[in-house]
């Protein structure tokens, strides 16, 4: 109770502080004008609200709640069973400069295992997207950069270090909002000391979403947060499967996304990992944009 209460202390504490030190706002334009203004960059206010690789500030709070998975054997054993449900906290802090942004990425998930009884920290991610000037055209970017992962609690994490990088391409066109992410990491640790069957390299995670906005109302319709993994050693490849509905909120100088998804799984009879079979999320983001120098 206790992880989770700093959590949503981390993720509250600043934006309330931000919010104290905005200057006093300028008579408010209209709200339909504002929801509808495109941005210097070409790209519309709710869009960008949406976009993880916009130039702006971002608080997300989470909540993912996986009561089911698949219990099927896999390689003549049982499958292994998922973690139940976990809270998760993600904030970006833009770094914009002359000729390249930087975008710091910093998540933090606390994990319940109903089961065992088990909860705690999982493995802290730390990722740093580096999006050139001359690969931002406007609607859309593509950018590459370090990813990090730290250990986590005891039980519900890995106990070591990974290493690796992600990579991230996007684009608006009308109402139609898709992209691509791209992650691979790797083992700290002496694959000379690693058992019979087992890699230093971990799966590749192939994260492809498409989103499709209704007019100027706010509301838009986005597959789920799929993240598709292909084990090099095994050759197992994983595939979930999920739609997201939810609704921007655009305000004179920031954004709220508010939005709830469901999520299954699609192909997993060669992953040797687990398999939900039901996964709901809540989510709440709260985004400031940051003008470039």
């Amino acid at each position: 109770m206790r992880s989770k209460l700093l959590v949503m202390l981390l993720f509250f504490l600043p934006f309330f502080t931000m919010q104290a030190q905005e200057e006093t706002e300028e008579e408010k334009a209209k709200e339909e004008a504002v929801e509808t203004a495109d941005d210097s960059e070409g790209q519309s206010r709710d869009s960008q609200a949406m976009d993880a690789t916009a130039t702006q500030w971002s608080f997300q709070l989470a909540y993912q709640l996986m009561p089911d998975y698949y219990d099927d054997l896999v390689n003549g054993s049982p499958r292994p069973a998922g973690l139940d449900n976990y809270l998760q906290l993600r904030i970006v802090a833009p770094i914009p400069m002359k000729s390249v942004t930087i975008l710091p990425r910093l998540t933090v998930r606390h994990y319940e295992n109903v089961n065992t009884g088990q909860s705690g920290f999982g493995n802290t991610e730390l990722f740093a997207l580096i999006i050139p000037r001359a690969t931002d055209w406007g609607s859309g970017r593509a950018g590459i950069g370090p990813l990090v992962t730290a250990p986590g609690s005891e039980g519900v994490s890995k106990d070591e270090w990974g290493y690796g990088f992600a990579a991230a391409i996007v684009n608006n066109s009308g109402q139609w909002f898709y992209g691509l992410l791209f992650t691979q990491t790797w083992r700290s640790i002496d694959p000379r000391t690693l058992p019979v069957g087992e890699s230093d390299i971990n799966p590749l995670g192939i994260a492809p979403f498409l989103a499709y906005r209704f007019g100027t109302t706010g509301f838009y319709l986005q597959t789920a947060d799929i993240v598709a993994q292909y084990d090099w050693n095994s050759g197992g490849f994983y595939l979930p499967v999920g739609l997201r509905f939810g609704k921007v909120f655009v305000l004179e100088k920031s954004a709220w996304n508010v939005y709830a998804e469901y999520r299954t799984s699609a192909i997993y009879e060669s992953w040797e990992g687990s398999a939900v079979q039901n996964s709901y999320r809540l989510n709440v983001t709260y985004t400031i944009p940051v003008g470039k120098k």
